[in-house]
């Protein structure tokens, strides 16, 4: 009998190929989404680059290519919980992934009212789902894509382990007692701080309720297409360019195929940890097929591939595409400078063989940003969204997004 995973945010930019490669191995996937990132895109002014099909097309193309079934739920996981219950104690899934939060560090720090509704959606989101999956009584297997932005970038050159710290505590007596305790979280965004209060939730419910919770702290998603998403035309997934959602390596290339200079925050130097969509799908399902068991500490899995510099990427792109670089006064509130090490030996462990950035898959993502750049809105590239102290002006106090299902 073939498995059933809830996909919680299966339209959006990792959860579409996900949902489609995790259909192919042959789960029974069920998508639930409210559309809340197609909505945000019209709000900014900044649709995918690559025109995104209705799901009803994206799932009857699926179909027609793959003889698979994906079955679709269109519900604000967020607000509707009795629906969610409704919709779990129906499904009775063997896992959930969730991919269904506000992923955007400046989307949320824009204002305050995008701010609250990055708190509201992300955390109401997460805990509705865990207290349904206790209340009912369920033995699924729930993974959440984390991010490596819960660690901070120090710049101290330490190695960061997966999820962990292992501290010896001295007590009164002079007894030494060892200690595995999370690693210090120092989340730069709101959009990071709901990661890493997260984090905390899965604590309680997998000591508390004996859950089976796996966290995957991700780096930044480069790439776009998978191996399903090419098969038509109609699963293309998106690919974002703007200053609040456009990941930086996709931004550049975008950037250069605009003829636009690639635009680098500050002097460049901040590392980051990086992986290619196609390795995104992969982790996420490797992590389905090797749950904790009940009862154990929450697994924490740093789904990273490498890492690099900014302004080492822009470089690079630049060589590969003739683009200028262009420096300006970095928006966030962080280190000019930082080194990175991170651990990611669970993974390689289950055998991934990750792309990375010299693998010359960068090729594929100018091809299609030359391919559709008639699309872009390049009013929407500049990154406009300044962190508190950043600021010369207050920018606009808007209503919270409110989004209506269709």
């Amino acid at each position: 009998m073939s498995k059933t995973v809830l996909v919680l945010g299966g339209d959006g930019f990792c959860g579409w190929p996900t949902s489609l490669h995790l259909s192919a191995l042959g789960y029974e996937v069920v998508i639930v989404d409210n559309f809340a990132r197609r909505h945000i895109a019209e709000e900014l002014g900044a649709p995918s680059l690559t025109p995104i099909s209705s799901i009803d097309e994206r799932l009857n193309t699926w179909k027609e290519v793959s003889g698979h079934d994906i079955d679709i739920v269109e519900l604000d996981i967020a607000r509707d919980r009795c629906e969610l219950r409704r919709l779990l104690a129906s499904v009775r899934p063997d896992a959930i992934v969730h991919f269904a939060e506000q992923r955007a560090a400046p989307y949320s720090m824009r204002d305050a009212a995008r701010r609250a509704y990055t708190v509201d959606n992300n955390i109401n989101g997460t805990h509705n789902v865990l207290s349904a999956i206790v209340e009912l009584g369920l033995d699924t297997h729930f993974v959440h894509l984390g991010t490596m932005g819960v660690y901070g970038y120090e710049g101290d050159g330490l190695e960061i382990p997966e999820g962990y710290l292992d501290v010896v505590v001295e007590g009164p007596d002079g007894a030494r007692h060892p200690r595995s305790i999370l690693y210090p979280t120092k989340p730069g965004s709101i959009y990071h701080l709901t990661k890493s209060m997260d984090q905390l939730m899965f604590q309680f419910y997998a000591r508390n309720d004996r859950m089976k919770i796996t966290d995957l702290h991700q780096g930044i998603v480069w790439g776009t297409q998978t191996e399903q998403t090419r098969l038509d035309p109609a699963l293309i997934n998106r690919f974002d360019y703007d200053g609040d959602y456009g990941t930086v390596l996709n931004r550049f290339l975008m950037q250069a195929a605009a003829g636009h200079p690639l635009t680098v925050h500050g002097t460049g130097g901040q590392t980051r940890a990086f992986i290619n969509i196609q390795d995104t799908v992969r982790c996420v399902a490797l992590a389905i097929e090797n749950p904790p068991a009940a009862g154990d500490q929450v697994r924490i899995i740093n789904q990273v591939a490498e890492t690099h510099r900014v302004r080492d990427l822009a470089e690079l792109v630049a060589e590969l595409t003739g683009a200028d670089i262009e420096y300006l006064d970095n928006p966030r509130s962080e280190a000019a400078e930082n080194d990175l090490a991170v651990s990611s030996k669970t993974l390689k462990g289950l055998g991934l063989e990750p792309i990375l950035l010299r693998d010359e898959l960068l090729t594929e993502t100018v091809d299609i940003a030359l391919r559709f750049i008639e699309r872009a809105n390049l009013d929407t590239i500049p990154a406009t969204a300044l962190w508190p102290g950043r600021r010369e002006t207050e920018t606009p106090q808007l209503e919270a997004p409110r989004f209506a299902l269709r």
